[in-house]
This record gives structure tokens, C-alpha cells and sequence, in this order.
């Protein structure tokens, strides 16, 4: 499992950072998928804390963040989340963190970690979708391209 989720996570920041540079070379991207690049990293730097037992919103789930700054935050994420991956000893551990609404909630690591790498893919295609609707290239950021670009 700790083969598997560190694929995903090296998928998610080979990922990410194609979207923040594609970002950060498009200066009139459009608002919104500037926004969902900002959500992306604030929610993967939430799911984090809460595996490793942390503040449930250590930063808002709509951080106010540029490009760079979103760049910057992913940057040091994804660093954690390796480090987490490489050092944890069980992903069947249930994560205990409150919701938005103040109610408890309990899930694996294995199903955070999972939702995880899924919810980056959505809002990614959400901000290609953003770009290309502006007239500006998208930046393709498919699992099986990573797959043939790293592991052949």
C-alpha cells in the first residue's frame, strides 16, 4: 500500500506543479481557475493535518492565494506528505478531525490519502476546462501521461 500511495502522491505533485506553472505563465488566467489551484493546495494541506492529528482547517478551504503563493504552499504539502507516506507504519489508522460544521468525523488514512489524489483530478480538469474556455492552452496532467513520462 505505502508503493501505491506513494505513486499517487508523485502523480499528484508532478500534477500540481504543471498547473501552477501553467498558471503562473498564463498572467490573464482566468479568476476562478486561479481559485481552484488555491483550493486544491489549501484542501490537500487540510487532509494532512488532519492524518497527522493537527488543526482540522489549518487553512481555509478557499485560501486567498495568488499563484505563487498557492506554488510556495503546494511546495512545502507536497514535502510533508512524502515525508508522511515514507514514515507511516499504518494506513488502516482512523483519523479523528471535525467538519466544517463542528461534528466529528472518523476515516482511514487510506481513504483520506485516496480522496485526496481523486479531489486534485477533479478541480484540475475543473481549471484545464477554466483555460481553455479563456483561449488559452490547457496543461494535460492525465495519470497515464505521467506513467509513460516517469516510468519507462
Amino acid at each position: 500500500m505505502k508503493d501505491m500511495f506513494a505513486n499517487m502522491l508523485r502523480h499528484m505533485a508532478w500534477a500540481d506543479r504543471r498547473i501552477g506553472a501553467a498558471l503562473a505563465a498564463a498572467p490573464d488566467a482566468p479568476a476562478d481557475a486561479v481559485k481552484w489551484y488555491a483550493h486544491i493546495v489549501g484542501a490537500e494541506t487540510i487532509w494532512l493535518s488532519r492524518i497527522e492529528g493537527g488543526d482540522s482547517y489549518p487553512v481555509p478551504v478557499f485560501p486567498a492565494w495568488d499563484v505563487a503563493a498557492s506554488r510556495e504552499a503546494s511546495e512545502e504539502t507536497l514535502t510533508n506528505y512524502s515525508r508522511f507516506i515514507e514514515t507511516c507504519d499504518d494506513f488502516e489508522r482512523i483519523a479523528v478531525y471535525r467538519l466544517s460544521t463542528g461534528a466529528e468525523a472518523r476515516t482511514s488514512v487510506s481513504d483520506i490519502l485516496t480522496h485526496v489524489f481523486l479531489h486534485g483530478s477533479y478541480h484540475r480538469g475543473q481549471i484545464n476546462a477554466k483555460l481553455r474556455g479563456a483561449g488559452l492552452e490547457p496543461m494535460p496532467v492525465d495519470y497515464i501521461l505521467y506513467a509513460r513520462e516517469n516510468r519507462i
